[in-house]
């Protein structure tokens, strides 16, 4: 296809990455495979591709008669939640971490009102609202660094004079609980469209997906309230779920792991916690499946971080990253396995987007304070 960076591997199998952007063999080949489940009709790996537990992550996969749990996976709702906030831009890390604290255990009685108004007492995971969790989820608050397109920024209600509050983190425990009742039943097969077991799942599943966004609802006034300020929703996207799509002439299922919907008029695709977030606005493509990256994509597994980096970085350097700021993750396995070099640099997935005509640009922020955890693990 010339020089775009859609290129097709094989029938039904693309891939948006041009030849400079790196991505594994394996992932290449977990997306074959997943090509040649039942009713498979077009897969599509973003240029954060890289391999997952048996599927790939940072894609989109079309079915038709089917529907797969497997392919959403454990973290329903995953996704990213940007605010603005009303902190100026020169308000003092220190200052800031020191008023956060933690915000690891649950939420305190006065927050009690909050949960019984979200209505998922029943889940026996509520507990875990306004909680961040592990892996790769974090809350970031930044600032703007260099803006693309001024008249967007002001449509879209971004203040450069304040920071912005990005929250990326899912469904916690219920995904996981809603996948394991699937796969302890079913094993990884396929779900026949219109039958009751698909219908159960498709139920379990929206709410879980109602469940994430109303956990990133809280994290965010949860952490505004520590700061003693206010802010405002600007756009909430998940890019783990499932949903019925249209893809040329077929009706069919629209499975995104690790891919943003190329929706709504404004998407954050962040790089790693040492690393910028780009504001977008997304041009939909049918040759996308309306898909966008979610992020940078891992570049080394994580039980690979720690021997590869920590003769070159202690803890306390990769609390303050290149580019200033600092993070928070008293996990000193965790600051490892999420350490900047472990992620692809996001300027490359940034590129292949534009480069695709699927994205055009707004602005970059860069990070001031990372949240990951605060919670210590043993030596």
């Amino acid at each position: 296809m010339g020089n775009s960076p859609i290129r097709t591997v094989s029938e039904g199998v693309h891939v948006i990455a041009s030849d400079d952007t790196w991505i594994e063999g394996r992932a290449i080949q977990q997306l074959e495979i997943t090509a040649r489940l039942a009713g498979m009709h077009t897969v599509v790996g973003m240029p954060d591709l890289h391999p997952g537990r048996g599927y790939p992550v940072g894609a989109a996969f079309f079915s038709v008669g089917h529907l797969y749990p497997a392919l959403v996976g454990n973290d329903i709702g995953c996704g990213m939640a940007l605010w603005q906030t009303r902190l100026p831009v020169r308000q003092p890390a220190d200052k800031l971490e020191k008023q956060l604290g933690s915000i690891d255990g649950p939420l305190g009685e006065d927050w009690q009102e909050a949960v019984a108004d979200a209505g998922f007492s029943h889940t026996g995971h509520e507990r875990a609202l306004g909680t961040i969790g592990g892996g790769n989820h974090f809350a970031e608050l930044q600032r703007l660094d260099t803006c693309h397109d001024s008249d967007a920024l002001a449509r879209h209600g971004i203040n450069a004079e304040q920071l912005q509050l990005l929250v990326h983190s899912g469904s916690r425990g219920l995904g996981e609980s809603i996948l394991r009742r699937h796969v302890d039943r079913f094993g990884h097969a396929g779900l026949v469209d219109g039958s009751a077991e698909a219908e159960d799942y498709l139920g379990q599943h929206d709410e879980a997906l109602r469940f994430a966004v109303c956990n990133r609802q809280l994290i965010a006034r949860r952490m505004l309230a520590r700061w003693k300020t206010g802010g405002h929703l600007l756009v909430d996207v998940s890019h783990n779920l499932v949903s019925r799509h249209r893809h040329g002439e077929r009706e069919g299922w629209l499975h995104r792991k690790g891919a943003t919907p190329a929706q709504g008029t404004l998407l954050a695709i962040p790089g790693s916690r040492g690393d910028y977030t780009y504001l977008v606005e997304p041009v939909p493509n049918a040759a996308s499946l309306e898909s966008l990256a979610h992020g940078a994509g891992r570049k080394w597994v994580r039980s690979d971080c720690k021997d590869r980096l920590r003769k070159r970085y202690t803890v306390e350097q990769l609390q303050r990253p290149r580019l200033g700021g600092r993070v928070i993750c008293d996990d000193r396995e965790l600051i490892y396995e999420e350490a900047p070099e472990a992620y692809k640099p996001v300027d490359s997935i940034i590129r292949d987007l534009v480069d695709a005509g699927l994205i055009r640009l707004v602005a970059r922020l860069t990070p001031v304070l990372t949240y990951k955890t605060r919670a210590r693990c043993c030596e």
